[in-house]
Formats: C-alpha cells, structure tokens, sequence
C-alpha cells in the first residue's frame, strides 16, 4: 500500500528504506514505501519467520498492556513507537480503561507525524519527536507535563529499540535514568533481538540494515535482563516474546525460531 506524499516531512527520503516502515509493513500498515518493502523482503528472504516474530511483539505489547491495566496503570509512555499500526498502545488501554493517558516518542519525523494524524481529537494522547537519550527532553516536554504524573505508578514500554542502541551509548545508564523517574509501583516492559536464540542467519540479515543507518545489536538473555536492574521480574521473566503470557493457539509459532527472536520481559519497580 503506497502512502499519501503529499503528508511527508520534506526531510524524509523515501528512497532510503527505513526501519519503522519495515516494521510497518511486516505488520499489514500502509505508511511504508517500495524501498521499504523491497528491505523487507530480502530480510524475510533470509529469515522467513521475521514477520511472524513482529506480529508477536506486538501481541506482547497488547498483553503487557493489558496486564498493567489490570494492574492499576492509567497512564504511559511509549519510547521509539515507531509508527503506530493496528493494535496500538493507546487503542489497546483505552479500551481497557477509557481514562489512559498515552504519550508517544520517536525520533523519526515519519513516524511523528503519522502517529500525530493517527491521534487527531484524542486529547489523552501525544506525540513527541525526540532521542530516548534526551531523558529530561522527553519528561519535560509539554505534552508529557501535560498528560503524565511522574509522581503516580505509570508503564513504560521500549519495544524493539533498544536492540538499536549501540554499548558505547550505555543504554543500561539510559534505562536507569528513566527508572530513577518512576514512582514506586511503575511498570518497564521491553523486548530486543535475541543474540542467542539460534536463529540462523541472523548476522547476515542485520548486515543488511546497514543501508538504513540502524544497524541492530542483539543481546543475549543476560544481557537483556540486566536492563532489569532495578525491576522484579513479572512472571515469566525474560522469555521469547511469544511465550510472555500466550492467550490463544495464534500466540504461539510452530516455528520455535520465531517464538525466541526477540526476548521480551515485564518488571515492576518496588
């Protein structure tokens, strides 16, 4: 499906593919374009089980949701949404409870302003452009001022960024910088490409992301969980992301490969 052009920021390039639009598109959206799909497919030409694997972090994001729903969570904010297709964030809470509050943060201007379309007259949600390193940019913007309480338990979801964040930008420092910041009772779901689930070809596939500036950096499970430190663990811990609390016989693959790819994870600050 070919997105309207008449919309896009005149930054944006739409011959150099990009990764939210990759993501866009494995997920059945329609704000991706041909370089987009063209990437996507040679991925899934390498790895046949990456779209399904996608499909799945986004089911974890509706069950973690849900879960902190359930658990007395009102408000959130979502760190390098990318571009919000079916299935979002704040759909899926304001479902649950109409109340939710839901601010959005990416950095690309494509994603930004597609999510600010996609929020228009919803006036408990916002957007924001900006790096998950600008830590006080992000809780001092207005729109987050205005719809968060920092002081009040909230959910806090990074799902498939921080697999794109290099070590030499301490994204554990990061994370603590934002878990300082929680109040007690506050919620971090997160997931990343898994560095040992076994799935073949996975160096070669990310060596083809090096034509979108982004270059991913799996972790292993330790690795992963050590951006828990702070956090209890939610039962099951750090798991492959469809196996975080499966609710039907579509939540699981018969491909173990992509039930394992990205590591998932739910922790609650005490």
């Amino acid at each position: 499906m070919t997105t309207p052009r008449e919309w896009i920021p005149p930054q944006i390039d739409p011959e150099v593919p990009n990764t939210a639009r990759v993501y866009d598109y494995w997920l059945g959206g329609g704000f991706n374009f041909a370089a987009d799909r063209a990437l996507a497919a040679k991925i899934s030409q390498i790895m046949p089980g990456v779209a399904e694997a996608a499909r799945f972090n986004r089911a974890f994001l509706r069950r973690a949701a849900v879960f902190m729903v359930e658990s007395g969570i009102r408000q959130f904010l979502d760190i390098g949404s990318g571009l919000a297709s079916a299935g979002t964030l704040h759909e899926t809470v304001q479902q649950v409870a109409p109340e939710c509050r839901v601010v959005y943060v990416d950095r690309d201007p494509v994603a930004v302003a597609h999510n600010g379309l996609l929020i228009a007259g919803n006036d408990q949600v916002g957007v924001i452009e900006a790096d998950l390193r600008d830590v006080d940019g992000i809780l001092g913007a207005d729109e987050t001022r205005h719809l968060l309480d920092f002081d009040q338990p909230i959910g806090v979801f990074m799902l498939l960024i921080l697999h794109f964040v290099p070590d030499s930008w301490d994204p554990a420092g990061i994370l603590a910088r934002y878990r300082e910041k929680m109040a007690s009772g506050s919620y971090l779901a997160l997931s990343q490409v898994a560095a040992d689930a076994s799935t073949p070809k996975l160096s070669e596939a990310i060596d083809i992301y090096n034509d979108t500036h982004n270059r991913p950096y799996p972790r292993t499970h330790d690795e992963v969980l050590r951006f828990f430190t702070g956090f209890d663990m939610v039962e099951p811990g750090l798991v492959g992301c469809a196996l975080w609390r499966p609710d039907g016989a579509d939540s699981i693959s018969d491909n173990p490969e992509a039930n394992a790819l990205p590591y998932a994870g739910v922790g609650r600050k005490p």
